[in-house]
C-alpha cells in the first residue's frame, strides 16, 4: 500500500497527459525514505486517475476552470513527518505538472491522505514476491 486516486474534470484530458502524471506520481511514493529505507513498498504501489465527466466548479460560470483532487490511502502507523514529507513530495509533482495551466486558466488542485487499519482491509498479491525474486536475480 499506498494507493493514490485522482479525480479530475474532464476538461483537463486534452491539455494533460495524465497517465505520464500517474507514472511520476508512482515514482515519487517510490521515493519516500525514512533511515534510509523505502517508506512503501513498490509492489502496493497503485496510482489511478479517474476521469469525471459530470462535475460543478466554483460558480459553474466559466468551462475552462477545472480540478483534480488526489486522495492517497495509506496503511495506519506511519509517522507525522513521513506523512509530511509524502505529501509535500506528491503535491510538488502535481503542482509542477499543471504550473503552466494553473497561470492561465481556474484550477484547483488538492491532495487529502487518509489512513486505514488492516482489520478493514482484504488483500490478495502476489507482486511483492514477483518484486523479491526479480531484485535477488540482480
Amino acid at each position: 500500500m499506498p494507493h493514490l486516486t485522482l479525480e479530475y474534470s474532464a476538461n483537463l484530458a486534452g491539455f494533460h497527459d495524465m497517465s505520464e502524471l500517474c507514472g511520476r506520481l508512482a515514482e515519487c511514493l517510490a521515493s519516500v525514505r525514512e533511515d534510509d529505507k523505502p517508506v512503501y513498498p513498490v509492489g502496493g504501489i497503485r496510482v489511478r486517475a479517474i476521469r469525471c465527466e459530470s462535475y460543478s466548479i466554483a460558480d459553474g460560470e466559466s468551462a475552462t476552470d477545472a480540478f483534480l483532487h488526489a486522495a492517497l490511502k495509506i496503511g495506519a502507523g506511519r509517522s507525522e513527518a513521513v506523512k509530511r514529507r509524502t505529501g509535500d513530495a506528491l503535491f510538488e509533482v502535481i503542482k509542477a505538472h499543471f504550473s503552466e495551466h494553473f497561470s492561465k486558466d481556474g484550477l484547483a488542485l488538492s491532495l487529502e491522505i487518509s489512513e486505514f487499519s488492516e482489520s478493514g482491509t482484504w488483500k490478495h498479491n502476489n507482486l511483492h514476491a514477483r518484486l523479491k525474486a526479480k531484485q535477488a536475480q540482480e
